[in-house]
Order: C-alpha cells, then sequence, then structure tokens
C-alpha cells in the first residue's frame, strides 16, 4: 500500500467513530480521511433533508439535486464553518445548513449547474419516496418530517448493530425471532411471548429476561449513536426526548 493510500486508510478508521464536529472540521482542513468520512455521514443522514425538501413542496427529482448538490457543497466548503453549530447538535446544524443552501441556490436561480461537481458520495434513490411516506396535504410541518426522519434513521442504525452483536455471539435466529419486540410490549410482535418462547424452545420467564436484556442493550446502542451527533454529553437525553416528541407527532407516517 502507498502513502497516500494507507493514509486515506488511517484517516478512515481515525474518523469512522468521531463526533460530526471534529469530522466537519478534518474535511473542511482536507485532514486525511475527513472528506471521506463526511462523505459517509451524508450517506448516513441523507433521508431526513430529503424528507424535508420533499414536505417543503420540492418534488422528487429537485429535491435529490436539492440534498445531493448540499452535501457536495459541504463536503468541498470550508464556509460552513463558520455557520453557529446550531448548539452542538448535528441534527439542528444539518437542517440550518441546508436551509442556507436552498436559500443560496434560489437566489443563484440555476446560474450554475450542479452536475460539474465531481461526486464524493454516492446515494441510492430508489426507495427514497417510500421512506418519507409523503403525503401532499400533511399537516405536519416539514421539520416534524425531517425530525422523525432522523430519529428512525439513528433507530435503524442502533438495531444494526445489536442484530451484528447477536450473530457474533451466534445468536442471529434467537434475535430475528425477538427482534419484533424492541418495540412498546412486543405490540408490533407477529408473535405473542408464549408463541416466541416456543419458537426458541425456552420458558416464559427466560423469554421475557432475554427481551429485557436486548432492550437494554438496544437503548444504550441508540444512547451512543445520539450522542455522536451531539457536542454535549449531558444533552443526550434531550436530544432523545425531542426525537421521541418528533416520532409520536408523525404517528406512523414515516417508515424505516
Amino acid at each position: 500500500m502507498d502513502q497516500d493510500h494507507s493514509s486515506a486508510a488511517l484517516g478512515h478508521a481515525r474518523f469512522e467513530a468521531t463526533r460530526w464536529s471534529v469530522v466537519l472540521e478534518a474535511a473542511q482542513s482536507r485532514a486525511p480521511g475527513g472528506p471521506e468520512a463526511l462523505a459517509r455521514l451524508c450517506e448516513r443522514y441523507w433521508p431526513p433533508l430529503y424528507a424535508f425538501a420533499r414536505h417543503r413542496g420540492h418534488g422528487p427529482q429537485d429535491a435529490q439535486d436539492l440534498v445531493q448538490g448540499f452535501f457536495q457543497h459541504l463536503i468541498e466548503s470550508r464556509a460552513l464553518g463558520a455557520v453557529d453549530q446550531a448548539k452542538g447538535r448535528f441534527r439542528s446544524f444539518l437542517l440550518a445548513s441546508f436551509q442556507n443552501f436552498t436559500a443560496m441556490e434560489r437566489r443563484r436561480a440555476g446560474a450554475e449547474k450542479r452536475g460539474g461537481r465531481a461526486e464524493q458520495i454516492r446515494i441510492d434513490w430508489r426507495d427514497a419516496e417510500s421512506r418519507i411516506g409523503f403525503e401532499p396535504e400533511d399537516p405536519l410541518t416539514p421539520e416534524t418530517f425531517y425530525d422523525a426522519r432522523w430519529a428512525l434513521e439513528l433507530l435503524g442504525r442502533a438495531t444494526r448493530r445489536l442484530e451484528q452483536e447477536q450473530a457474533a455471539l451466534g445468536k442471529a435466529q434467537a434475535f430475528r425471532t425477538l427482534r419484533p419486540f424492541l418495540g412498546d410490549e412486543g405490540a408490533r410482535a407477529d408473535l405473542t411471548y408464549g408463541e416466541a418462547a416456543q419458537a426458541l424452545n425456552v420458558g416464559l420467564p427466560a423469554l421475557k429476561t432475554q427481551i429485557h436484556r436486548l432492550r437494554r442493550r438496544h437503548a444504550q446502542l441508540l444512547r451512543e449513536e445520539v450522542a455522536q451527533t451531539v457536542l454535549d454529553p449531558d444533552d443526550v437525553e434531550v436530544e432523545l426526548h425531542a426525537l421521541c416528541e418528533a416520532l409520536v407527532q408523525a404517528e406512523g407516517r414515516v417508515r424505516v
């Protein structure tokens, strides 16, 4: 491996689990691995911005162009370093920056085509519409849809990490059976507690213990995901509460 590729690999590892503010600063200073790490953040968090753009009245293609263009701008421009980092929350920072970018794009009115930029991110738009549950006359605000979509992204990441952990422990099949019970008291589960216990060949008390442990670990992983999006650890609970409120308000309109 040559020196450039070695530096990039080290940068990738360095920024894989780094807080967003450090990633942003490194990307804009062109530190090794910084732009690539920021590109991965963009790939991870595009659905909330797409949901926001659609609920602001942009058509699917225009919304895709805005999100893609914004992330390219975020990666390429150092000007965003001057933007107030929205009290240390990546969710708020990203939305405020996106709103600034869309306002700038309106003023520019297409004077410059975004297609000329070299793409550093790859976004799979195939299921974009189905993921946001878009209804043109929906009374909820674009901000609420953005927050709800953000919450589902973090929940999804926590669930995938838990699934990987369980698979590494040789418990992949058990996790597939118990995964629906990660919701409120198994309300979304296809199986009853008794049926799940029978499927796993365990008693009901043992099943409830397993579910309790999975829920507790899932909550820990979710807090870790949220912690990566705030600067102050004391803000984790506040951010969790805000995201839960957004999900309640969305009432199932935003899908995983």
